[in-house]
């Protein structure tokens, strides 16, 4: 039977001073220090000044060249440094904004993300910004966010306990305990997020109508936040496939070509996995025993890896005998496939029924007989 896998929930929701002078200061060294030639870093549009704020709360993306290779540690640390010294910078114009526009709508907004890139500019190790956070305090708001979640990480875990003691009576009867003890949490604290957190869970275990209905509830309610909105929106567009065929084409790694519309009369194992991947590595052996046994009868596999590197999966698919087709494009969770079916966590494997329709979402939980009653279908 399968395990209640919720220890808060797999999934950690980040929900997210000194007064300064009416100037503040260029940074001398990593965007950290006070000292230095005093001008100001916004334009005196309001409008504009936010939007210069804003760009420099989003973190500076990976180099390009690092795309399909490992970053040496050198680089790791020149950008770490770039980003800690871009941080820094970032709080400057934050709280210049702050200061200068009190009256604009974005005030509040901007005193937050100053505290917050200070918190980042120090975490990568901006030396020069530490005595500026440490001016400001104790962050209340995050104070108080801490005690709310820990209230209620500790009633869930609560529900979570009392829910298992079912587990004799199946995984529905745990299940249904735990939805009822999550209606109570629900009243009592309606703006958590975790509490829409456990709902996804329970639909992600359920399947069937009852997962429907509570993707439904879920994206019904203004309190999910966006993490979980976007991952019950792709479930809910997953579910949608069932019944249906799925376009997959593409040439394999060892350049066979691969067409599901033409692999009908077969059963086909989608099988959405990463050599990284300790529980896609686990289910290795069992899927190569299932292929084995089930090939002859007419189960097929289609592979669709997350890999970055092609050696390394052409090297472990040998090593384990995994014969299948491999689809790979270097490109990780961005994968061509991935991002098209709304593949939020691996392994995740579905079946693909004779006539070419999607059957099963759940492939993973006693595959080899779900196989065969697929096979003995018309």
């Amino acid at each position: 039977m399968k395990q209640l896998a919720i220890g808060i929930l797999g999934l950690t929701l980040t929900l997210g001073g000194a007064r300064a002078a009416e100037s503040v200061s260029v940074p001398a060294t990593q965007g950290g220090s006070a000292t230095g030639t005093a001008r100001r870093l916004l334009p005196d549009d309001a409008d504009k000044a936010w939007s210069m704020v804003e760009a420099e709360g989003k973190p500076p993306a990976p180099p390009a060249e690092w795309k399909g290779r490992q970053p040496t540690s050198d680089e790791v640390k020149a950008f770490r440094q770039l980003k800690a010294t871009g941080s820094g910078i970032g709080a400057d114009k934050a709280r210049e904004f702050q200061e200068r526009f009190k009256d604009h709508p974005k005030a509040a907004e901007a005193k937050r993300l100053y505290r917050e890139l200070l918190e980042v500019a120090v975490s990568l190790g901006n030396e020069g910004k530490v005595s500026e956070l440490q001016a400001l305090g104790p962050d209340p708001a995050k104070a108080q966010e801490e005690v709310a979640a820990a209230a209620v990480g500790a009633k869930l875990q609560d529900a979570v306990a009392q829910s298992r003691k079912l587990q004799s009576q199946g995984m529905e009867a745990v299940l249904g305990e735990f939805e009822k003890r999550l209606m109570v949490l629900e009243k009592e604290f309606p703006e958590r997020g975790e509490i829409y957190a456990a709902y996804l869970e329970i639909a992600q275990l359920r399947g069937g109508e009852k997962s429907k209905e509570l993707l439904a509830k879920i994206l019904k309610s203004d309190k999910v936040p966006s993490q979980i909105r976007a991952m019950a929106e792709g479930i809910q567009k997953t579910q949608e496939r069932i019944g249906k065929p799925l376009n997959i084409a593409f040439t394999a790694t060892d350049g066979r070509k691969v067409d599901l519309a033409q692999m009908k009369g077969k059963v086909v194992l989608i099988d959405f996995w990463a050599t990284w991947c300790g529980p896609c590595v686990a289910e290795v052996p069992n899927v190569v025993a299932a292929y084995e046994r089930l090939h002859p009868k007419g189960f097929e596999i289609v592979g669709i890896s997350f890999d970055e590197e092609a050696d390394a999966l052409k090297a472990f698919t040998a090593k384990h005998k995994m014969s299948w087709a491999q689809y790979f494009d270097g490109e990780g969770w961005k994968n061509k496939f991935g991002s098209e079916f709304g593949i939020r966590g691996i392994p995740a494997m579905w079946l693909v029924d004779k006539k070419g329709n999607l059957r099963d979402l759940e492939a993973r939980s006693d595959l080899a007989s779900k196989v065969e009653k697929l096979l003995i279908e018309p």
